[in-house]
């Protein structure tokens, strides 16, 4: 049974509440993503995605480099352990619609992302 530990991202960047919007989007441009954890040392505190920057940031009128990354993020985060099976990972982020979901320790410390596209290759990789 594959884990999610085995397929999840590790390499991970994450942005801090008080980092402005701006910020997060240009880390996301330089990164390739359309999301970063949003964290105080180390503890997942939400996510904040392309979309919240703009339709809870821009589209609302907000100034990207006054509005900070706390006043749009998504704060109530899914999130799994890495020993959590693969296909209850998939599971959750289908029937919440999302592509990208937090991995943390017991601790609740951010360890990894797991994603759609990691699943797929996984997938691929095993076909």
């Amino acid at each position: 049974m594959t884990k999610v530990s085995d397929v999840m991202s590790t390499q991970l960047r994450t942005i801090a509440p008080t980092d402005s919007l701006a910020d997060a989007a240009r880390l996301m441009k330089e990164l390739d993503v359309g999301m970063l954890p949003v964290t105080t040392d180390r503890q997942l505190l939400g996510v904040v995605t392309d979309r919240d920057i703009t339709v809870r940031g821009v589209a609302e009128g907000l100034s990207p480099e006054q509005c900070l990354v706390a006043d749009i993020m998504t704060a109530e985060v899914r999130w799994c352990y890495p020993e959590t099976p693969l296909e209850e990972a998939l599971v959750q982020m289908g029937e919440r619609r999302i592509r990208r979901l937090a991995v943390v320790d017991r601790d609740h410390v951010l360890v990894g992302v797991v994603s759609m596209s990691d699943a797929l290759r996984a997938a691929a990789g095993a076909a």
